[in-house]
């Protein structure tokens, strides 16, 4: 099937040769294309370029896209989909003056996600989260990273897993699955964390690379959570198992998580809300990916990951939407997107490399997504007509997406 796309106003995240990231000055550049062509075959894309050397070629489908937009679909490498009900009373709580960790001090936050994931059936809980995947899709996001740690126990874990291996085999997006049963620590484990290291080292590790239900292994790396040490004893772990470590990092607290993930290869730090000078000194010279989740830091108040920052160390960034019940109930990579440019001061270019090809690094998809590539999937979004990608950070209430393209064909 060949699919030809004509007159787009500026083709963007041209790469002629596949890179994996882009970092420093080289995020404020995004090559892109005006008055273009692109022809899709199959999943793949087959070739681009100017209207002006436009091939004679015969395609089943022609969309003519005067006045439109074409760039990659969005890769959200940080997100928790899978859970079951939801924490708007928390949200509640949150405006009448509770801290997010004084709602967890009182069971709330991660244990309430817990005690109602462990009530709810696999079924129930697959019903709930093809519903949000979905949502996302067409919200123009064509690879996800979808994380555990609503389980908290053995089975919990496993049948979280279960249902994100279950989304992956039903649905066109690209799924990677990540184990984070350090989450947090279970209400019966509170005296005893030891106790619970062991069960997702002894017990909950095994039955995961046996059945192959994970890609990486996370932990959330946080006072009050799990300690250096003890992120580090269960990210070797996890090594040992076949999962490459992607973890939370510096939401709070700058506590030493950062140089932790690097020290054991991490292939991407998340939140760094909270950053020191150490911390990007750190950074450099890794093939850690630095992700910022800004609209976690949006929806609980907290500081946004200082970008500028980073970037001008000459270090890379992605973004993703942390989509989860408790801190980021919305996986609008649309938003994010407008949420750094306005809040973190990233311009536009920046944004789209961070929210494109550096996304697909954060999870190992840097081959297949992220870019418009010879070869790699055809995942795309097709905008309405608009004055210039400018408008996708700038109208950043309004859905300016006409059609999502996913492995070559048109979302319905």
């Amino acid at each position: 099937m060949i699919t030809l796309i004509t007159n787009i106003k500026e083709l963007l995240q041209v790469r002629e040769t596949s890179i994996s990231k882009v970092s420093g000055a080289e995020m404020a550049i995004l090559p892109t294309i005006k008055n273009a062509f692109l022809i899709l075959k199959d999943n793949l894309i087959e070739d681009f370029g100017s209207m002006d050397n436009l091939p004679a070629i015969k395609a089943e489908k022609t969309i003519d896209a005067t006045g439109r937009i074409v760039l990659p679909s969005w890769c959200d490498s940080h997100t928790h989909i899978v859970y079951a009900g939801n924490r708007e009373q928390e949200f509640v709580d949150r405006i009448n003056g509770f801290t997010y960790e004084e709602i967890a001090n009182r069971g709330g936050g991660i244990l309430n996600s817990a005690k109602k994931l462990n009530e709810t059936s696999e079924e129930e809980i697959y019903e709930q989260s093809k519903v949000r995947l979905e949502e996302v899709m067409h919200l123009g996001t064509g690879a996800v990273e979808i994380k555990s740690g609503y389980g908290l126990t053995v089975d919990g874990e496993l049948k979280m897993l279960r249902v994100i291996k279950k989304l992956a085999e039903n649905y066109p997006i690209a799924i990677k699955a990540t184990f984070l049963g350090a989450h947090a620590f279970p209400i019966h484990f509170k005296e005893n964390k030891q106790g619970y290291i062991d069960e997702i080292i002894t017990k909950m590790l095994p039955e995961i690379a046996q059945n192959k239900l994970a890609d990486y292994i996370d932990v959330f790396c946080e006072t009050g959570y799990f300690s250096v040490e003890e992120t580090e004893k269960i990210m070797e772990a996890g090594i040992q198992f076949g999962l490459k470590p992607k973890i939370h990092v510096n939401q709070f607290n700058s506590i030493g998580g950062i140089q932790s993930g690097i020290k054991f290869k991490a292939l991407s730090v998340d939140h760094l809300e909270i950053m020191n000078p150490e911390d990007i000194e750190a950074l450099k010279d890794t093939e850690t990916m630095p992700v910022a989740l800004p609209s976690c830091s949006y929806f609980l108040s907290i500081p946004y990951t200082p970008a500028r920052e980073i970037i001008k160390a000459g270090l890379p960034l992605a973004l993703a939407t942390d989509f989860n019940p408790g801190s980021t109930p919305s996986g609008n990579m649309n938003f994010v997107v407008a949420t750094a440019c306005i809040k973190m001061k990233m311009t536009p270019e920046e944004a789209i490399n961070a929210a494109t090809i550096n996304g697909a690094y954060a999870m190992g998809l840097s081959e297949t997504h992220g870019s418009i590539t010879k070869g790699k999937k055809a995942n795309l979004i097709l905008t309405k007509p608009i004055s210039s990608y400018y408008q996708i950070p700038y109208a950043f209430g309004s859905n300016l997406i006409e059609s999502v393209f996913l492995e070559g064909q048109v979302l319905n």
